[in-house]
């Protein structure tokens, strides 16, 4: 796998992160750990854009790796991110 696959995959695990502490957040009743799932998914959050600045710069530098990152990411013409909804997982070969 490519550093492009490998960041792409990176950003995907970071987003499933912050998804699952911000449902542990609304799951809890503890009002500590409540703050404290939020304060952890806000950084898991900031990071995934970080992440996303370097594959928006990676696919601009080294586009031939469009096809790699779709599969593993969901990228769409240069763009990462899938605005807010779950990455796309690949599901093996299509035919088309």
């Amino acid at each position: 796998m490519t550093i492009a696959g490998q960041v792409a995959q990176c950003l995907a695990n970071i987003e499933s992160a912050a998804a699952n502490l911000k449902s542990f957040s609304l799951q809890t009743q503890d009002q500590q750990a409540k703050q404290m799932f939020q304060q952890l998914s806000q950084t898991m959050d900031q990071s995934a854009q970080q992440l996303k600045g370097r594959m928006d710069y990676i696919m601009q530098q080294e586009p031939q790796y469009s096809q790699e990152i779709q599969g593993t990411y969901g990228m769409q013409s240069g763009t990462p991110g899938t605005g807010g909804q779950k990455p796309k997982r690949d599901k093996g070969p299509t035919s088309y």
